[in-house]
């Protein structure tokens, strides 16, 4: 049995971040689904060995070590990809940090550090790649916002910040974009076990309280949002456009 609505075979998904984590999770399950996946990081070792794991299990995969804060390193990357491999049909912006720390205190080089990985890489590698997408007429493009797009907790403001900008600047790219072909939404993750929140997990006190907040009960495993991931960046949605998708377990509809 097929499903064409859902089905990638054929088409190229470039996964910033993608050596680990979330990222990893979704260039799996995208492969899964026939598409041929470009991984990226900024540790070389990290991310090769990754795309090594993947191609074992028969995943086709490529790689392309690129720093995703640096916009000219950015524009050149995605002008090697498209060169090399092949057209951009599908981007997954991934890439993102965590600082943790009480906002009265917040280092300023960690704020800038901040901004810069999780909402000024978004649009260079987004811009980039739309200007490959556009003259063609087609693409998907996925940003990873958070359930801090919507929701607040103590020591980590900045980071709320940038992801609140990351779900506006999605409505600003599906707004500005649409009339190319193009469809741009983004998916809001609430609590997965990645190694961003390892402190978390690591934390009994942490955990016991999320399992009561969260109506399912529990942490998020990442292989939960390839479904997500692979909806949006399907025919199934296209005339899904400026969309969040809150993936969550439901702690941001509940009190």
């Amino acid at each position: 049995m097929s499903f064409p609505l859902f089905d990638l075979t054929g088409r190229r998904a470039l996964i910033t971040g993608s050596g680990q984590g979330i990222g990893y999770a979704l260039a799996r399950g995208l492969a899964q689904h026939g598409a041929k996946v470009v991984i990226n990081g900024r540790n070389a070792e990290r991310t090769h060995a990754a795309a090594d794991e993947l191609r074992a299990e028969g995943a086709d995969i490529a790689v392309s070590i690129f720093d995703v804060t640096d916009a000219s390193a950015v524009s050149n990357a995605i002008d090697e990809i498209e060169q090399d491999h092949g057209q951009i049909d599908i981007l997954i912006n991934n890439a993102g940090m965590q600082f943790r720390t009480p906002l009265e205190d917040f280092p300023l080089d960690q704020w800038e550090k901040l901004m810069q990985t999780n909402i000024s890489s978004l649009f260079y590698v987004g811009q980039a790649v739309a200007k490959k997408m556009i003259p063609r007429g087609a693409g998907r493009i996925i940003n990873m916002a958070s359930v801090q797009s919507a929701l607040a907790r103590p020591g980590i403001a900045p980071y709320t910040a940038t992801k609140g900008a990351v779900r506006n600047l999605t409505s600003g790219m599906a707004t500005d974009w649409a009339k190319y072909g193009l469809r741009v939404n983004a998916i809001a993750p609430g609590y997965f076990k990645t190694p961003l929140n390892e402190a978390l997990i690591n934390d009994a006190e942490f955990s016991e309280w999320l399992a009561k907040r969260t109506p399912v009960g529990r942490w998020g495993n990442v292989d939960e949002l390839v479904g997500a991931a692979v909806f949006l960046g399907s025919d199934a949605a296209s005339f899904v456009n400026g969309h969040t998708l809150f993936v969550d377990g439901g702690i941001s509809i509940s009190l």
